[in-house]
């Protein structure tokens, strides 16, 4: 159990910059350079939450750092986010940014 524990506790090592910058900055490139733009709103999701979600993550410092499970469960968040499987990004856009960034644009404009 405890080399289990010890390779779980540290596979963000690993897998964390592979998920969260490594895939979805060649996914970006490829949505950019790509004639169709299904994607772009997936890539451009993920870059707005991932950004949220670092200044979270700088401003909760001192809690965050009392968490020990924070790490692992940020990876797997961040690989549904990211895996197309799931599009986990757009999702969430479509559902619950998009309705509140309409209804305040249809407002300021």
């Amino acid at each position: 159990m405890g080399q289990l524990w010890t390779f779980l506790t540290h596979i963000n090592s690993i897998a964390g910059p592979i998920i969260t910058l490594l895939y979805p900055l060649y996914a970006s490139v490829c949505a950019i350079e790509s004639t169709s733009k299904v994607d772009d709103e997936q890539w451009l999701a993920y870059w707005i939450f991932y950004s949220f979600l670092t200044l979270i993550e700088m401003v909760a410092e001192p809690i965050i750092y009392w968490i020990p499970i924070w790490y692992p469960v940020k990876v797997v968040f961040i690989a549904w986010l990211v895996l197309p499987q799931f599009k986990g990004a757009s999702l969430i856009y479509d559902r619950y940014v998009r309705v509140k960034v309409l209804k305040y644009y249809k407002m300021n404009h």
